[in-house]
């Protein structure tokens, strides 16, 4: 079992699923809207809990009734909510737009984001820190962090300030044509002298890994049926801070990440259930929790 500290959003999703594709100027049908927990923190640290690992979730909630009911719910799924932060006004609300083939698409309605860094973030003794967050300058907090224990971090564009991480990691439908041309410099401009790996997603055809000692490693994702890509991505990120937080190099951890974000898209809803993750887990080589 390890440490692992998620830095991210919880949110109440509003999932409406769609008769059709979305596109401009259609009109759709779409079923009554289903209500369930998001947010990217709190996908990928509930999968982390199901996996065995003591999870704490750096978030936080308005002051809203909603943030009662999310932080109920995290808790029920083991998360240690201690250092979400409720802060004034509405808690994240979304609306997600599930079309036929299960791909989504966000509408964020209110959004509950910290002003400042999380300092408390410092507190919290850790194995691994993943980090899903923009709209804040993290870059002194991340490098006190960085010190102590890897970090794992989402991309994101350079003008949000620099993002200290042993491991970068990227969706390529979300990256410019400059960042994919040359993963590592970009990587080496956000993260520093600390940067390992920068790994980019590819979605159905899996995701590759690109090595400061010069390797470029690529896993390929099963043939699934896809049901509802909410949460691929958080989902491959918890397999990935798992398999690090657990000293799997990175030869072993990728194609488990990827295995986990394949075991995403089959399910409903917007994270890895617990049976589903002991599944994982069952198949999978390397250390058992």
């Amino acid at each position: 079992m390890a440490r692992i500290v998620v830095l991210g959003s919880v949110a109440r999703d509003e999932v409406i699923r769609l008769d059709h594709r979305l596109r401009e100027g259609a009109h759709l049908q779409g079923a009554p809207p289903l209500a369930r927990l998001g947010g990217g923190g709190a996908n990928t640290a509930i999968a982390l809990t199901h996996a065995g690992h003591e999870v704490s979730l750096v978030a936080a909630v308005g002051t809203d009734p909603l943030a009662d009911e999310l932080l109920a719910e995290l808790a029920r799924h083991g998360v240690d909510i201690g250092p979400v932060t409720r802060i004034s006004g509405p808690s994240t609300h979304s609306l997600v737009l599930l079309d036929p083939e299960g791909e989504r698409t966000i509408v964020n309605l209110t959004r509950a984001r910290e002003s400042r860094p999380p300092r408390r973030l410092l507190d919290l003794a850790a194995d691994c820190v993943y980090v899903r967050s923009n709209g804040q300058v993290l870059e002194d907090l991340l490098r006190e962090k960085a010190a102590l224990c890897p970090i794992i971090a989402q991309i994101r564009p350079l003008e949000d300030g620099l993002l200290p991480a042993q491991v970068l990691v990227g969706s390529h439908g979300d990256l410019d044509a400059d960042l994919l041309s040359n993963p590592l410099e970009a990587g080496r401009q956000l993260a520093g002298d600390i940067l390992r790996w920068v790994v980019i997603t590819h979605g159905e055809e899996g995701a590759e890994a690109f090595g400061v000692d010069g390797r470029r490693l690529r896993a390929t994702a099963p043939d699934v049926e896809v049901v509802d890509t909410t949460g691929a991505g958080d989902a491959f990120a918890a397999g990935l801070a798992h398999a690090l937080a657990l000293g799997l190099d990175m030869e072993r951890a990728l194609p488990l990440a990827v295995g986990w974000g394949a075991a995403k898209v089959t399910r409903p809803g917007s994270f890895l259930d617990r049976e589903t993750v002991r599944e994982i887990l069952k198949s999978a080589p390397g250390p058992r929790l």
